[in-house]
């Protein structure tokens, strides 16, 4: 069902929600489309964007910056998932869009997230409503809208590239949630090392939310010491995460980037993807992130990188040499 208005979220709601900026100078990051001047911050602050959609990878933003617009912007707001959502309700929203618009002038903005999960169909619904402009549209992909999106709707929308936050943008996060007493985590009184800080902003690789939920998972298991205070050092938080494994060519070397200066000696180690080689994947059986072979492998009866051979059957390499010589 679509939703209208703000979002409110339940005490027992993730850190990464109610740490979720409410304006634009709570905003972290994506200073590229923005920072001070800006086409987008401009368009959001004066109320005058047209219909947009927001690419990136998942933890950027994409969400937060849609309820940022729902707070400034004067418009009526309305969210629909692409998950859930059917062509009913996006009818159901456009015409009431129409009512509104004609009856109060008020206008109405449609949020979608993921809303590379709609199909033709349901994407095709909303071109005559964008074209009369009864209603704004704002979509939500991790996916480049130039292939799941419908050139029609992409065409009428303005696209927006969101990249992956920084390591000094994730250490912002962490800061403001351990600061923060009515949404984060000033009430635990928590306090961070320096070290486990970098290594927790590193392993994320730009994912806001895997941090700001790394971070809360640490405060709440780690016991308070003597002092009342809960103390996160760098071994809590080796423990509760850790990159992801990657293959490697064999012209790729692991390298290893220390996550303090130089000058501490005690600095620890933190390991880093290579910058040539495959992405990451793995070739062993029970590996917990299987991803599909090289393409130079993708051919057939090869299944992530080793040769399936049928022991019986029409595909016995033994019973197509028979036929073969029959």
């Amino acid at each position: 069902m679509p939703t209208k208005g703000k979002a409110a979220f339940s005490r027992h709601a993730p850190l990464a929600a109610r740490m979720r900026p409410r304006s634009m100078d709570e905003y972290v990051g994506q200073e590229h489309i923005l920072g001070e001047g800006k086409l987008l911050r401009r368009a959001i602050m004066a109320d005058r964007f047209s219909s947009l959609i927001f690419y990136g990878p998942p933890g950027v933003g994409k969400t937060t910056l849609a309820t940022i617009i729902s707070n400034e912007t004067h418009s009526r707001f309305v969210t629909l998932s692409g998950v859930e959502s059917n062509v009913a309700e996006i009818r159901m929203v456009a015409d009431a869009a129409e009512k509104e618009e004609r009856l109060n002038g008020i206008g109405t903005v449609l949020f979608v997230d993921e809303i590379h999960r709609f199909n033709k169909s349901q994407q095709d619904v909303l071109l005559p409503h964008l074209e009369r402009g009864s209603l704004r549209f704002i979509g939500a992909t991790t996916h480049n809208p130039f292939f799941y999106i419908n050139s029609p709707l992409v065409s009428r929308s303005q696209v927006f590239t969101l990249e992956p936050l920084t390591v000094e943008h994730l250490e912002r996060l962490i800061d403001q949630a351990i600061a923060d007493e009515e949404r984060g985590l000033g009430k635990l009184h928590v306090e961070i090392t320096p070290e486990a800080k970098r290594h927790l902003a590193v392993v994320c690789d730009g994912d806001g939310r895997k941090c700001l939920n790394a971070l809360e998972l640490a405060a709440l298991t780690t016991p308070a010491g003597a002092d009342g205070k809960v103390h996160i050092h760098l071994a809590v938080q080796r423990n509760l995460c850790s990159r992801r494994p990657w293959c490697m060519t064999a012209t790729a070397t692991r390298t290893t980037t220390p996550s303090a200066p130089s000058s501490n000696p005690s600095a620890a180690q933190i390991p880093t993807p290579p910058s040539t080689g495959w992405p990451k994947c793995s070739t062993r059986r029970g590996h917990p992130f299987p991803l599909p072979p090289p393409r130079h492998l993708r051919e057939r009866g090869h299944r992530h990188g080793r040769l399936q051979r049928p022991t019986r059957g029409r595909g016995c390499p033994a019973r197509r040499r028979v036929h073969r010589h029959a």
